[in-house]
């Protein structure tokens, strides 16, 4: 008597469909499938890789420029790649030889903003100059006084209060890598905070993430910023009390 196989439908199938999140992989007996696993390693390579990708100052001067965009390039007290990652404490503030720099650019500004490499140079290289394309234009629309784009070597995202305090800015805004996940090497991150100083928390701090074409596109990124910024400055206030409130708005009501 011949035995009868009975295929069922797998519903994963469809939902992987949806996400790049790893789902649905099977299993070749207690393993991974050999091309599941491959794909994995490549992942985790090219997330290693971005950390330790080397940043580019020039080249971000490069599209500042060709967008009519002074820059001033500073350095935080991370003198190295190796001391940067083992010592985000150094990466939060500037070294001695880049605080008479920023005073030099020292003005009444509405915004400064700070491109840092963080932990992905591969974000901010790929993500930066297109992400700025849409928002500048926005901002000078309506006639915001920004100063020079200050390009920070080894910061971290506290390194905004230093710099904006300096700069004499009221609002700080910095693009920087964000940490690297399996599929997402290239992703930036924007965190703006009102009356930048040393000792803001994460508290004062709004943060737009997954910047990239595959997560929060450059549009829609610009336009979130665009709004953050704009209400920030009109309401002097940013993080935990400063939200997105735009659907909120533009909900029917009744």
């Amino acid at each position: 008597m011949k035995s009868r196989i009975t295929l069922t439908h797998d519903p994963w199938v469809q939902l992987k469909e949806l996400t790049t999140a790893r789902i649905a992989l099977g299993r070749s007996g207690g393993s991974l499938p050999t091309g599941e696993w491959l794909d994995f390693k490549l992942s985790h390579a090219k997330a290693r890789d971005a950390v330790h990708c080397v940043f580019d100052p020039a080249r971000i001067e490069t599209d500042m420029h060709e967008r009519g965009l002074h820059t001033v390039v500073v350095n935080s007290n991370a003198d190295n790649r190796r001391t940067y990652l083992q010592r985000p404490d150094l990466g939060r503030v500037l070294n001695a030889e880049s605080k008479p720099m920023l005073h030099d650019i020292h003005g009444q500004y509405d915004l400064v903003v700070i491109v840092s490499d963080g932990l992905s140079a591969l974000a901010v290289h790929t993500q930066t100059a297109p992400l700025l394309a849409i928002l500048m234009p926005k901002l000078e629309q309506q006639q915001w006084t920004v100063g020079p784009v200050v390009i920070a070597r080894y910061g971290r995202v506290a390194l905004q209060d230093e710099i904006g305090k300096i700069a004499g800015a009221k609002i700080a805004l910095i693009l920087i890598g964000e940490r690297p996940g399996l599929g997402s090497p290239d992703s930036l991150g924007a965190y703006l905070v009102y009356n930048p100083k040393p000792g803001n928390t994460d508290a004062n701090r709004n943060c737009v993430s997954n910047i990239r074409p595959e997560g929060l596109d450059h549009q829609n990124a610009a336009e979130t910023l665009y709004y953050l910024l704009k209400e920030s400055r009109a309401r002097k206030i940013s993080g935990v009390s400063l939200k997105d409130e735009r659907r909120m708005l533009e909900a029917p009501r009744g």
